[in-house]
């Protein structure tokens, strides 16, 4: 079971977002209109995959991600934007390190492939990881054994 927060100050964006992504079996999601109150909710709770608007009044997208990607290191991250320009875009990912950037009004099959693909990248970047790990002990074992 994967666990998505989405953060958007429009209330009719997170309703057609829960409903599109929703129809998954394996997603649960939880939506928010404030960013504080989604970081509260972060500070206690795992989520694999956070999807935040870029404008919103408390603070904006970006900042809202990099925080939660201090919270929740190996998250996948999504930025939602009606007005993207190159230079939020560039912040977005240079700050926050999003996985994607996708501009409102999306298109559905897309945005479902999007998030598919971002909790696919995070199982490998997971499992490489624990690979990575094992790899290392083994290798200290046989030195010990040398």
């Amino acid at each position: 079971m994967y666990r998505i927060m989405i953060v958007d100050d429009e209330e009719n964006i997170l309703s057609s977002l829960k409903r599109v992504l929703g129809r998954s079996k394996n997603i649960e999601i939880e939506t928010f209109i404030s960013a504080t109150d989604a970081l509260k909710r972060a500070q206690i709770a795992n989520f694999e995959l956070f999807i935040s608007d870029y404008r919103m009044p408390e603070m904006d997208g970006i900042q809202f991600l990099v925080e939660t990607k201090e919270l929740q290191p190996e998250s996948m991250r999504i930025m939602l934007s009606g007005h993207a320009d190159l230079d939020s875009v560039l912040s977005a990912v240079n700050h926050a390190e999003i996985y994607r950037f996708i501009c409102k009004p999306w298109i559905e099959y897309e945005l479902i492939a999007t998030v598919k693909q971002a909790l696919d990248y995070r199982d490998i970047q997971l499992e490489n990881r624990i690979l990575a790990d094992q790899i290392r002990q083994q290798q200290e074992e046989l030195e010990r054994l040398k």
